[in-house]
Parts: C-alpha cells; sequence; structure tokens
C-alpha cells in the first residue's frame, strides 16, 4: 500500500476507485465498505484508494482548551494503527490529509475538483449511506448523484440496510472500551483493542512481591485507555514474540496510590529485560475491577488467581 500524507504528493490515478473517511476503528463496519471497495476496483480495474484525515476532524473543530466544556473524544487507533488496518484490508493507496480549520472550510464543490478529481482522479466513489462532506456537511449522495455526469464519475452508495444490519460504531467502540467491555470492543472491531507503548521504568514494587510488570507509557495522549481493572491480554514485544499476560489499568491503591493512572502488564512464562523497548498488548477479557487489598499478602493471593484466570481466558479464546 502506498501511503501519502500530502495531497500535493499523490500520484494522480485516473481511474482510482475510492472511499472516504475518518475511519477511527477500522470496525466491522468500516471492513464491510472496504471489502466493497476491493470488489468494485477488481471489477473495474482500477486502483483502490482511501481517503482519510488526520487529526480528527472533531479535534480540530473542537473548541478551544480554554473552553470550560471538555474535550470528551479519544481515539481508537492511533494514525499508525489506522494505517496498518488499512494495509491489512488490501487497500492500494492511502491518502492522509491534513485536516485543518482552512480545509474544514472547503465547500463540497471544493473538495470534490480538489481531491477526488485534480488530486486522485476518482473514476468510482464508493460511500456509506450516511457518509457527508465539505463545509457544514453539506455534500452528500443525492448532491454526489446529480452532478456525476458533470464530473465523470460514478457514485455508489452501501445501503443503509446493509450498514445498520451490522449495528456498529466508533462512538459504540469507545463506550464500551469506556465501561471495561472489551469483548463487545472486540466483537465490533473484529480484533481485540490493542494499546502500543514504551516501557518505562516505574516504582518497581511489583518485582518486590514476586510479580514484576512493564509499565507501559503511551505516546499518544488522545488513545483510549480502557476502564480501570484487571485484564487478560495477549502481549507482543518488539521483537515479535507474543506472550499471555495480565495487565493493570489504575493507581495501586493497595501500595500507597498514585496521583496518575499506570498501565502495568505481568507476562506469564517471560523472562527480560524490556525497558525502552514498544510492547503492545490485545485486550481478550476484564477479570476484575480494580480493588484495594489488605497488605501485600492479600494482593500476592489475588495476583496468582488473576494469572491463573487470565491463562485459561486466554486458553479458550485462543
Amino acid at each position: 500500500m502506498l501511503v501519502i500524507h500530502d495531497p500535493a504528493h499523490f500520484p494522480y490515478l485516473g481511474n482510482a476507485v475510492v472511499t472516504s473517511g475518518t475511519f477511527d476503528g477500522v470496525h466491522v463496519g468500516h471492513q464491510q465498505i472496504l471489502r466493497r471497495l476491493r470488489e468494485v476496483a477488481r471489477h473495474s480495474g482500477g486502483p483502490s484508494v482511501v481517503i482519510t484525515y488526520w487529526p480528527h476532524p472533531r479535534l480540530v473543530l473542537a473548541p478551544p482548551l480554554s473552553h470550560p466544556e471538555p474535550r470528551d473524544l479519544y481515539l481508537l487507533n492511533t494514525l499508525e494503527e489506522r494505517t496498518e488496518k488499512l494495509r491489512e484490508a488490501g487497500v492500494d493507496h492511502l491518502l492522509i490529509v491534513p485536516f485543518t480549520r482552512e480545509f474544514a472550510s472547503w465547500t463540497s464543490e471544493e473538495y470534490i475538483q480538489h481531491i477526488l478529481l485534480r488530486t486522485v482522479g476518482t473514476a468510482k466513489l464508493v460511500i456509506g449511506y450516511d457518509h457527508r462532506f465539505g463545509r457544514n456537511r453539506e455534500g452528500g449522495f443525492d448532491y454526489l448523484s446529480q452532478h456525476a455526469g458533470r464530473y465523470g464519475m460514478s457514485v455508489e452508495e452501501i445501503p443503509r440496510e446493509d450498514v445498520d444490519a451490522v449495528g456498529v460504531s466508533s462512538t459504540r467502540i469507545r463506550r464500551a472500551l469506556e465501561a471495561g467491555d472489551v469483548l463487545t470492543a472486540g466483537r465490533y472491531l473484529g480484533y481485540a483493542y490493542p494499546l502500543t507503548g514504551t516501557v518505562v521504568k516505574g516504582q518497581q514494587l511489583g518485582r518486590t512481591i514476586g510479580w514484576p510488570t512493564a509499565n507501559i507509557q503511551c505516546p499518544e495522549p488522545l488513545k483510549l485507555v480502557p476502564a480501570r481493572g484487571v485484564y487478560a491480554v495477549r502481549a507482543r514485544t518488539a521483537a515479535g514474540t507474543r506472550h499471555p499476560a495480565m495487565l493493570n489499568i489504575g493507581v495501586r491503591p493497595t501500595v500507597g496510590g498514585n496521583l496518575a493512572q499506570t498501565v502495568e502488564a505481568h507476562l506469564l512464562d517471560f523472562e527480560g529485560d524490556l525497558y525502552d523497548q514498544p510492547l503492545t498488548v490485545e485486550f481478550v477479557a476484564l477479570l476484575r475491577d480494580e480493588q484495594k487489598f489488605n497488605g501485600l499478602d492479600e494482593l500476592k493471593a489475588q495476583l496468582a488467581r488473576d494469572a491463573e484466570a487470565a491463562r485459561q481466558c486466554l486458553l479458550n479464546t485462543a
């Protein structure tokens, strides 16, 4: 897949089959559109193109940081994760358009002329039934259909019943993760929800009680971290090895508590140094909520039960 981060550098294609959207999560609804995109491209003989935007439009159009309303949007994918999922979907070209306030002010006609026609060379556009574009979301399927002849491209809309049948949206996935329901999130995504970060040194308290953990620091502050609790996860190291693991998200109330939330994974059956290396965890199931225990002995006993529960859970979902 050819990835272009600037429309000015995109190679004009002339016969492209295109879809566009934010694709946060690249969930099963998005995957349905991507399957149709590939199918149409295969039949037409043209390359498939996905146009997406970064940062997320809602982040750019949100009130300024000084505004009293808090920002409530967290992302299911980093840009790297989104790119990799689109690559896995078999897309030929990915155009990542920098989303700015100036770009948001473009009319639908400007978007069609500048991006779809002159930059990409769109022959056919495949869109979801509710897809909107241009200033104030003024453009849509009706507008495109009315002017298709003038543009020299055809437009296909994924039927509403096909999209609604999937019953999924990025918002629903975010809500599931915020509730710790990683099973539902994974079902909507079509894959286990991932979180990648660098392993950094913490207080190393886990090592002193026989349960060393990898303290994961995510570089993307807007990446959604699931609800506090203990999870069964699969961990993937920088070397590509995969390990069953249990992971805690929280403030460690039993050992004095933290002001800041931490994300700490204990890799089962693993020995080695992970400091300063990237580590990816994939959430499989919530084992329990965060708890405060009456001392370290009670905590250690619970950790042993958590490890066994994680191991069994991961064996049953292999």
